[in-house]
Order: C-alpha cells, then structure tokens, then sequence
C-alpha cells in the first residue's frame, strides 16, 4: 500500500537552512486493523443546526459521517471545545489516531500537541487551508495531513466579488442608514464608485485566484495578478488577465487588491506598514485568505489614515477573533466571521471529501494527490 509508512532512516529536513534536523518519527498509518478514534473539531450551531438538514459542518451536524463510522465500529467524539489544557479536545489527544479540524473554528495543532498524540496518525481539514497544523512537526512525525482541496473555491471566490462591490460601492454605510432610520445620500455617494475600469489585483492565482479573475472580467476591469507560476498564456487571454512577476510594482497600480495565497512562513506579516506605504493611497483590500499575512496594526493605522479606504473579509488572527480585536473597530471595515467558505454547498462537498478520504485511509488507499498537504515528510510546494 503506497501510503503505508515503512520505516526509514531519515526524510528531508524541514528546520530553516542552517538547523540540523533531528531523527524522524514515522507512524504506520495502516499497521494496526480494527476500531480507530476520530475526533472533529467544528464549531457549535446550537440553536441554528436543525434549521437545515444540510448543515453538515457545525458539532451537530458532524459531518453527516457519524453513523457510518459507528456502523463501522469506530469511535466518533465531536467537539467545539479546542483552546486551554482543561478543554475537550486535550483529553483525546493521547488516544486519538485521526483529528479532523476546520478553518472556520481552527483547532491549533501544535508540536508540543503532536508530541503528546502517540497514536496520531492522520489529520484531516474538512475545508481547505492547513497552515492551524504546525505542518513541519506533522512532517517530523511522520505524519499525514490532507484537506478537500477544491471543495469551497467557488464559494471563495464568489464571496471575493462581493466583497470587493460592497466596498468599491460604498455599501455598508447605506445600509447602517437604514436600520438607524437615517437618510443621507450624500454620506454614500461621496465615497462609491462604478468596478468598470478599475486595476484589480489579486496576490495569488491558484484556485480561487483564478476563478475570481473569471468572475471578473465581465465587469471591464483591469486585471492584474502575482503569483510564483505564470498561467498558460491562452488562459491568460481568456480572462483578460496580465502576470506582475514583481508583486511591489504591481500594488501601486492596484484600486483593488485581494488576497488568494496560502498563509506560511514566507507569507506571514507579508502586508506590513512598509508594503502597506506601497499601495495607491485610497486602495480597498479584501483578504479572504488569512488573517496572519497581514500586519494587524498596520492595517488598522492604515485604515484610520485613509491610506486604506476599505478593508474587507472573513479571516482573523487568531480565530475565533477576541472581542478587544482591532479590526473590529477600525474604520471603514466590511468584516465578518470566517464564513466564506463554509457555505452549505461547500459543507456538503467538504463533508463528502472527508468521508471519501476515511474511507480510503480504513482500506490503505492512497487519497487523491492534489489533497495531501504533508505526506511522507514532505510538505506540498505550496507551503514550502
């Protein structure tokens, strides 16, 4: 079985050049048959779970997966309860071979955790975006983690576009105007503005990325997009879109620029006050990637300047956001709770993912390859 692990001397380091590695842990992920722990973390629905029969991706809901994983002998514990040494989640850790985490409601997998999880060996992201995983101890471990990719772009992305014609539009005050009672159209208009014909930049062109740039391009813009790889030049023509191999000449020509890429080390805080100074003074930005690229304070300064005329998205650091986090209070903010992808289309396609990955894992097949994030001490390129 090509994903059973068998022992070896050592795989590719994943400390920064210069650190020597230390001996690889590697967990056979199909040597022992029978009952297995699973464990999910999701986040509580409460009152809103049996609104839809299709909410699949709340604690409720577990996924739809619970009787056929009971049917089946193992053990399914659901849990919302994932932050402290008293949660939960931190009692299963020792006895747990598979954790199954979301991005809307991140159970932090930390090393000091993947330590303590000696019978780890799967983890699994019902959505997409494992970077709550510390994915080099996962690959130290000898561990493997995957996620449903492809399961929620299209949700992304659409809630991408909105975002950006709730800003470009001036929205929100109009509608803050309305529940208030108030009229002043004077208040909105001085601020809103037609897409067509605006630069539009998006920071990444994978999935998302690219079906943005679609979904964009019957609005007349000027699209633009950075990315480490160039698109083939006939899809290139057929979204209208241009490559900015260097991503500092291209913000300042940007009216509009969202972020599409994968939070790493690289990544992280990449949006300072310094990459900030670059963009065109009065620039929207929406961020429906991570919270963590961005420089929190940065954008909060930024925004109260006027640097920044808008800020829009679902995504936080940490999550859940704390009720003292800044974002929430800064000016000319269209933010929401980490939402986009967790559609119930998406659930419904994460939710099948998931079950088709268990699935594969019982009978030691190998899963999809465009899903594994850490397989075999390698991390995907995306993340390295």
């Amino acid at each position: 079985m090509a994903m059973k692990r068998a022992a070896v001397s050592a795989i590719r380091a994943f400390a920064s050049p210069g650190n020597s590695a230390s001996p690889i842990l590697t967990r056979h992920l199909h040597a022992s048959p029978g009952s297995k722990k699973i464990v999910g973390v999701f986040y509580k629905a409460n009152e809103y779970a049996s609104m839809n029969p299709k909410f699949v991706g709340c604690a409720e809901g577990a996924l739809g997966i619970r009787d056929w994983l009971e049917s089946q002998g193992h053990q399914y514990v659901v849990t919302d309860d994932k932050e402290g040494p008293n949660c939960e989640l931190e009692k299963h850790i020792p006895d747990l071979h598979v954790l199954i985490t979301t991005p809307f409601h991140p159970a932090y997998v930390t090393e000091e955790r993947i330590k303590r999880a000696k019978n780890l060996q799967l983890l699994l992201t019902a959505g997409i975006g494992s970077d709550h995983v510390d994915l080099k101890a996962a690959a130290a471990a000898g561990l493997t983690v995957a996620e449903v990719t492809g399961s929620n772009v299209v949700s992304v992305a659409e809630d991408e576009l909105m975002r950006i014609l709730i800003l470009v539009r001036n929205f929100l005050p109009g509608h803050h105007q309305v529940i208030n009672g108030e009229w002043n159209v004077a208040a909105i208009a001085h601020r809103a503005y037609d897409l067509e014909g605006k630069t539009v930049g998006t920071v990444g062109a994978g999935r998302i990325g690219k079906l943005l740039l679609q979904r964009l391009k019957p609005f007349n813009c000027n699209l633009l997009y950075h990315d480490r790889l160039k698109m083939d030049p006939e899809l290139e023509n057929q979204m209208g879109a241009k490559f900015e191999e260097d991503l500092d000449a291209m913000l300042p020509k940007c009216d509009v620029v969202v972020i599409n890429m994968p939070l790493t080390e690289k990544t992280k805080g990449m949006f300072d006050k310094h990459r900030i100074a670059k963009l065109k003074k009065g620039v929207l930005i929406v961020n429906n990637a991570r919270g963590a690229i961005m420089d929190t304070q940065a954008v909060v300064d930024a925004c109260s300047s006027g640097h920044i005329a808008g800020y829009s998205g679902d995504v936080w650091q940490p999550q859940p956001a704390p009720k003292d986090h800044p974002w929430r209070y800064m000016p000319y903010q269209a933010m929401t709770p980490h939402i986009s992808g967790t559609t119930i289309d998406a659930q419904l396609r994460y939710a099948a993912g998931v079950k088709d990955m268990l699935d594969r894992y019982f009978k030691g097949e190998e899963f999809p390859p465009q899903n594994y994030i850490v397989k075999d001490g390698e991390l995907a390129s995306q993340y390295r």
